[in-house]
């Protein structure tokens, strides 16, 4: 029986999630608090871990970062508020398999718990074919991977959390002389100082504490592939040093071990940090930096690519409806005006839980606005608030504007003088209100 722990400080709730899993034929573990989290698990193995974000003694990403140190591989999943989406997308990039938002659904919850458990590590938030997108941003990130691709320079990939950027990476890949060997995404993030250059690198038997077995590192293992190393700028900086010299010489070691092996493998990296800032203050390893980053491509937020928000959100549909065996057509029209006023910060990633959420909710032809989570429809009006406040405070500057132009009979230095400006400010004004001269 797949065993499972409950991470939640309210007990009422957590005591109905357990019931409920229960019913389905699975063993449940409950603990109050982010110690008993990390009691439980030193003590004992689970096929996964349901954490809610707020916990009276720490945080879901505590419990996450405990998780991954003791059992790399078990899937968490993390509760949390849909004001707390950031958080949830920084779980991700953390190495959660998933998250989910309050109010919690019963269909959706046994949906991810029952995917979790299948797919074990996998990550269901990726993308299964990468989608070429429009603009002018998109073209250029387009251009620049047909170019870098065919070549063996070090490819740094810059963009916010949920853009795809690991999609940009297959790409890269799948154009590139390395294509037939194996695509070894690592997440940097999620690497420990302790477990990082045995990961990378591999061990062999007995060169540390726990190494009971020879391990090879994903360097090795890649061969003549490609190796992506996700928010590379994560890694502690004793394992900078070593990664350092594994590009320089193209040759590395296991831990433990005297024989060296080649690295063949194509190197991409990608953050969500400025890593350039981090090397000038001295957090990342200059040297490094400029090793990674031989060729620099920055993937554009959601936000940003307005024309391919729609191609996105029905890509996600017909997924997601596939995989609920639902027949939805599409979005109603308040859906589809709250999607385009929405900012996305959580970009791919955030939209595609929206939609697959909206769908297993959906019971018509369309997804209607009960769909969706209500935070959207109220942080677009609040944005909506706040545009009009700002084209209000506009009208009111122009109207004064043009009444004291009207007064001074159009001298301006007069005009300036009248409204309390100087000339350039007046006339900087005026050109952004588009004020006759």
């Amino acid at each position: 029986m797949q065993k499972i722990l409950i991470v939640d400080d309210d007990t009422s709730f957590g005591m109905m999630v357990s019931g409920f899993l229960k019913k389905k034929g699975l063993e449940t573990v409950l603990a109050g608090s982010l110690a008993n989290a990390k009691d439980y698990l030193e003590k004992d193995v689970f096929d996964l871990v349901l954490t809610d974000h707020r916990l009276p003694d720490g945080t879901g990403l505590e419990v996450l970062d405990k998780s991954k140190s003791v059992a790399s591989n078990v899937p968490v999943v993390l509760i949390t508020a849909y004001s707390d989406i950031r958080v949830a997308v920084d779980a991700i990039k953390r190495g959660a398999f998933e998250y989910i938002t309050k109010p919690v659904n019963a269909e959706e919850l046994l949906h991810v718990v029952t995917k979790a458990l299948k797919n074990n590590h996998k990550n269901p938030s990726m993308i299964s074919e990468y989608i070429v997108s429009q603009g002018e941003e998109a073209r250029r990130m387009e251009e620049h991977i047909r170019l870098v691709a065919p070549t063996e320079v070090a490819v740094l990939i810059q963009g916010e959390s949920g853009t795809g950027k690991e999609y940009v990476a297959r790409r890269i890949h799948q154009q590139s002389n390395h294509a037939s060997g194996p695509f070894v995404a690592v997440d940097c993030g999620a690497l420990t100082s302790e477990i990082a250059s045995s990961e990378l690198f591999g061990h062999v038997k007995g060169s540390f504490t726990g190494a009971v077995d020879n391990k090879i590192g994903h360097f090795e293992s890649v061969g003549k592939g490609t190796i992506f190393l996700d928010e590379v700028g994560n890694l502690s900086y004793e394992v900078q040093v070593k990664l350092l010299r594994a590009i320089q010489e193209r040759r590395a070691r296991r831990l433990g071990s005297n024989t060296e092996f080649s690295i063949d493998a194509r190197i991409i990296s990608a953050t969500n940090d400025d890593l350039r800032s981090s090397a000038l203050e001295g957090a990342f390893r200059e040297d490094l930096y400029h090793r990674l980053n031989e060729f620099q491509i920055l993937v554009p937020p959601l936000r940003s690519r307005q024309g391919d928000l729609m191609k996105y959100a029905n890509y996600f549909l017909e997924k997601a409806a596939g995989e609920f065996g639902k027949e939805i057509k599409g979005f109603s029209n308040p859906v589809l005006k709250i999607f385009e006023k929405y900012e996305w910060p959580g970009n791919l990633r955030e939209l595609r839980n929206v939609v697959r959420r909206s769908v297993l909710l959906t019971r018509g032809a369309l997804v209607e606005m009960e769909s969706i989570p209500p935070e959207l429809s109220e942080t677009s009006g609040k944005i909506n608030a706040e545009l009009n406040f700002s084209d209000a405070r506009d009208a009111t500057e122009k109207q004064l504007i043009e009444e004291a132009l009207l007064k001074t009979r159009h001298n301006k230095s007069e005009t300036a003088k009248l409204l309390g400006m100087d000339r350039k400010t007046l006339y900087n004004k005026m050109q952004k209100l588009k004020i006759d001269y």
